[in-house]
């Protein structure tokens, strides 16, 4: 029952930013009598909607949730209250709540009246619902993809800096779901002075309402990270739907509302030792916009910087069956790395094919794992 509480949950994947993805089951004597998952915020929780289905064969049911409960007042009323209404008799849980004005509190509420509490169901499923609702909540920054695509030798671009396309179709499709789960998409202003990306969602309409039937792709907030506000004012990005936040650490009046004045927004930073967009402070200000996953699309500068600075806690890696020769240009500029103990090392989670083409999920190592030569 909390695996199809969690299949109810990822129908929620895209659209219930910056609320966790629930799903919630009701069960009474082993038949599923309502079901229900979060939509949107301002909407009904998964909870409420699980009870509204069932109506009164709720009382004395069991509900299986993949998140605590929630027991305070913020767009909707609490969900321990309705459960309590309700009569359900029991509550089993995939996770505890993050958020401190959460964290174990529903849980008492519930034990409290007399329901009885069962935690930690496929607790390692619900956690990677929401990977970035629990890490903003615990410490204060979005969880972060960095996505790659590069030849099987490793190259994003010709020398001359042609890159299209290294990936297939199909590759590319599926970066645009990355793209529709995320908060915010984040490149350089050198991807854009030299691709002039759309850096926005683009999936077929008949595709997507197949995948998921009860949802509309919403679009990223697209940010660029442009140190000196070379931004221009005609990039693609600034005509399309959504909004363009650039971080930068120019000061200049003038430059920035030559910027707000084309739609974009701007923000200033105070820049790291190299002088530029410090990316911690970047992180902790969307953390703070109630951002919760970040996908970077960016070139070896930018995608370097996040790596070597620890900032990434995913790499996706799209490779292509095919060479492009050492003179073409590399994943990641990472200076510095003479030693074989400085590598940074990695961790495959997922290895599957997309089309033509793998995708490797990988997410950084504790420390370079051992091995024998």
């Amino acid at each position: 029952m909390m695996a199809r509480a969690i299949v109810l949950a990822r129908r929620g994947l895209y659209t219930t930013d910056p609320n966790p993805r629930v799903g919630c089951v009701l069960v009474q004597d082993g038949e599923i009598v309502g079901e229900g998952f979060h939509r949107r915020a301002g909407e009904p929780h998964a909870e409420r909607n699980a009870i509204e289905a069932a109506g009164e064969r709720a009382r004395g049911a069991t509900a299986y949730v993949t998140l605590e409960p929630c027991c305070h007042y913020g767009r909707t009323p609490p969900c321990t209250d309705g459960l309590l209404a309700a009569g359900v008799a029991r509550v089993v849980v995939g996770m505890e709540d993050p958020n401190p004005m959460v964290r174990g509190k529903g849980l008492g509420r519930l034990r409290a009246a007399g329901v009885e509490v069962t935690t930690g169901v496929l607790e390692a499923d619900a956690r990677a619902l929401n990977p970035g609702f629990e890490q903003r909540m615990r410490g204060g920054l979005p969880y972060v993809r960095c996505k790659l695509a590069a030849s099987l030798d490793g190259r994003t671009a010709m020398a001359s800096g042609e890159s299209k396309w290294i990936t297939s179709a199909d590759a590319r499709r599926d970066v645009h779901r990355l793209r529709a789960r995320s908060s915010a998409v984040i490149t350089g202003i050198g991807t854009v002075l030299a691709d002039d990306p759309h850096m926005n969602v683009r999936l077929d309409p008949e595709e997507f309402a197949a995948l998921w039937p009860d949802e509309l792709p919403r679009q990223p907030l697209r940010v660029v990270v442009d140190s000196r506000l070379r931004m221009p004012s005609d990039a693609r990005m600034l005509s399309l739907p959504g909004a363009t936040l650039i971080a930068t650490c120019e000061e200049s009046p003038k430059a920035i509302a030559r910027a707000n004045a084309v739609g974009a927004e701007v923000r200033v930073f105070p820049p790291d030792p190299q002088d530029r967009v410090d990316l911690h402070l970047l992180l902790c200000y969307l953390a703070e916009r109630e951002i919760n996953e970040v996908l970077i699309e960016a070139g070896p500068t930018l995608a370097g910087a996040a790596m070597d600075l620890g900032l990434v806690d995913e790499l996706v890696l799209y490779l292509a069956p095919h060479l492009m020769g050492d003179a073409a240009r590399g994943l990641f500029h990472l200076p510095g790395l003479e030693r074989m103990e400085q590598r940074l090392g990695l961790q495959i989670r997922d290895l599957r094919r997309v089309g033509p083409d793998l995708r490797l999920t990988l997410c950084p190592a504790r420390g370079l794992a051992s091995g024998g030569d």
